[in-house]
């Protein structure tokens, strides 16, 4: 070999070492595609899926649609997407389209009551529920109307005057709505309350429209707490997935079969909770997915009937990674979402015979390929109540056991929330990790995926158990050699953002600087300002002012965070959204506040215009880069 091929082929390799070596950035976590599945085409033979792509520069995500074939292959790039797929408001003798539109009802606005002062801007309210997540209450609602399936048809809003929501506000869509398989019925999720009685509530029914009488009947009256997802078996039999506690908003979420007049709970003896489901085609199970062990996995349930034969749960899928969501099962293959805290999503066809993965989609391999992963490791940590709890350490890329790197304890919100390998585009591990951190992020009490007592264990108890779970897994990883013990730190946001408030109060020295985004700093102050007053009444025991109420009073005394300000003494940043409806804008000022006044060196970061996230890509560049020029300013 010639001095010049050989300096040529040295020059190659060390470009490829170097390029090898290359770590997550902000920059480049915010260029990945996200993949969203979006169905199997009409003729069954191809995927459709989305792939939106932030822009930092415009400030917005751009979108493309997809289509590759289900045994995997080349996508195509489609502009008519639509068209590709069976639509599902559409009625199966393809007469009606049932949509949702909103509907003004009720006079809120000063010129609404006084038309002569058009100028006047104040807003006028007689209950709770005048504001909801980032929004305020205008007065209109979300109704389910449905029209003949042609142009210039004029539609009839089913749920006529009353005022309430379908779908249901903030997250509502669609799929709050759907056909019965003849396509004479339309049944819907609707909180049929309003004012206070709405913000205490979490009693949603499933409603059911006759086309042809114009009557509604309530087909879950007997049912206190949420009634959601209302589907239709192959064989017409309605299913949805059922809470039985009014006002717990983390409850066990059941399947429920509506067959010859009963309804039978398909989970009930199970000892989980579950997200989403589909029914297998030929009516005899259902697939559906749920947190277990710190992932979320597939599961099937058989459906029996009137049969003596039993009801039995299966976990389908199994490994280090979440099965996001189920895009649909055709014979015996599911169409899957996927991630792992090294992945953003990619679809997955995974065969339910063989217990096989082939990946289908590989929007983010080149940029994968590129860098050098995490190493994640599933530790199990006693806690001080004798029971085991997973915790996920998410080591550094190309990670030496003979270094000391600093340690970020992550606590998780929610606060009932899985922690499993889920792939967030804020609160990414893999880029905590690429920028030297090591990540421990505890599947403390509170959380789905360890039994449905493990995570009722943390209502009423927010300051409790739940923080003797975060030191432990904090303690028991430290003891490794490679932690440096005097570089820990603690950050989270919401239920997380309140834990760092507390442990700032009770940490003894442990943690060098903390991060809070979010989080309930006066559950007092919370308790009057935000707008789910369900969420408060159960998870905190009642209101501050129920001087018989002990768990209440526990809640508001002894686990309010405000109590242990005194024993601040730690660097904080506070990051707070203006559009915060859950967690409002004062709980952000009051912690900032007490901080600078207690001469503790600390800084707010606030977002106008975000809600309790951080949504538009500027803003979310500059969370970014303020969260690690916080860390390398006080770690």
């Amino acid at each position: 070999m010639s001095k010049k091929a050989a300096l040529i082929t040295l020059t190659i390799l060390s470009m490829t070492a170097v390029k090898a070596q290359s770590t997550m950035t902000p920059e480049t976590l915010w260029k990945l595609g996200r993949v969203s599945g979006l169905g199997i085409s009409k003729d069954g033979k191809n995927i459709v899926y989305k792939v939106s792509t932030p822009s930092v520069e415009e400030n917005k995500s751009n979108s493309k649609y997809y289509t590759i074939p289900v045994a995997g292959g080349n996508p195509v790039e489609v502009a008519d997407y639509k068209s590709l797929l069976n639509d599902k408001n559409v009625s199966s003798d393809g007469k009606h389209i049932v949509y949702n539109e909103e509907v003004k009802l009720v006079k809120v606005n000063g010129k609404d009551f006084y038309p002569e002062l058009q100028k006047s801007d104040v807003q006028i309210y007689d209950g709770l529920d005048y504001r909801h997540w980032d929004t305020w209450n205008t007065g209109s609602y979300n109704h389910v109307f449905f029209r003949e399936n042609k142009e210039g048809s004029k539609g009839k809003d089913i749920l006529k005057d009353e005022p309430f929501d379908s779908p249901q506000k903030p997250f509502g869509d669609d799929s709050d709505y759907n056909w019965s398989p003849d396509g004479k019925t339309i049944v819907y999720v609707a909180k049929k309350k309003a004012g206070t009685e709405y913000a205490k509530s979490t009693n949603t029914d499933i409603y059911q429209y006759d086309l042809a009488t114009g009557e509604t009947i309530n087909r879950t009256e007997g049912n206190l707490g949420y009634d959601t997802h209302p589907k239709f078996s192959p064989n017409g039999d309605l299913t949805w997935l059922q809470m039985k506690r009014d006002g717990y908003e983390a409850d066990k979420n059941d399947i429920i079969v509506s067959f010859k007049g009963m309804n039978m709970n398909l989970t009930a003896n199970w000892d989980g909770t579950v997200d989403d489901f589909v029914w297998s085609k030929d009516g005899k199970k259902i697939y559906f997915t749920a947190a277990v062990g710190g992932t979320k996995q597939l599961f099937e349930v058989n459906f029996p009937g009137l049969t003596k034969i039993a009801v039995q749960v299966k976990q389908i899928t199994d490994g280090v990674f979440d099965v996001a969501g189920i895009v649909d099962i055709t014979g015996n293959t599911a169409i899957l979402s996927r991630t792992d805290m090294n992945h953003a999503a990619e679809l997955y066809a995974y065969d339910l015979k063989k217990k096989t993965w082939k990946q289908l989609t590989f929007v983010n391999k080149s940029t994968y390929d590129e860098l050098a992963l995490s190493k994640i490791e599933k530790r199990i940590v006693n806690t001080t109540d004798g029971k085991k709890m997973v915790v996920w350490v998410i080591l550094p890329p190309n990670f030496d056991p003979n270094k000391k790197y600093p340690t970020l304890l992550y606590c998780q919100g929610g606060p009932q929330s899985a922690l499993s390998q889920f792939y967030s585009f804020r609160w990414n591990f893999q880029l905590m990790a690429a920028q030297g951190y090591i990540v421990v992020a505890p599947n403390r009490r509170g959380m789905p995926g360890h039994g449905v007592a493990w995570n009722e264990q943390i209502s009423k108890d927010w300051g409790g158990q739940v923080m003797q779970d975060y030191l432990a897994a904090i303690d028991d990883v430290s003891k490794e050699k490679y932690v440096d013990k005097s570089r820990l730190a603690c950050v989270g946001a919401s239920y997380g953002g309140y834990s760092v408030f507390y442990l700032a109060g009770i940490h003894n020295k442990r943690f060098k600087t903390f991060i809070a985004h979010d989080g309930v700093f006066n559950l007092q102050s919370m308790y009057g300002t935000t707008e789910e007053v369900f969420f408060n009444h159960w998870d905190a025991g009642g209101a501050y002012w129920e001087k018989d109420n002990a768990a209440a009073q526990k809640t508001y005394g002894e686990f309010n965070p405000i109590n242990n300000v005194t024993k601040w003494d730690t660097p904080i940043m506070i990051i707070q959204g203006g559009k915060d409806y859950r967690v409002p804008i004062g709980q952000g000022q009051e912690a900032f506040q007490a901080a600078q006044l207690l001469g503790i060196k600390s800084r707010f970061l606030y977002f106008p215009e975000e809600n309790h996230w951080v949504l538009q890509p500027q803003n979310a560049m500059v969370w970014q880069r303020e969260f690690f020029k916080w860390l390398k300013e006080t770690l």
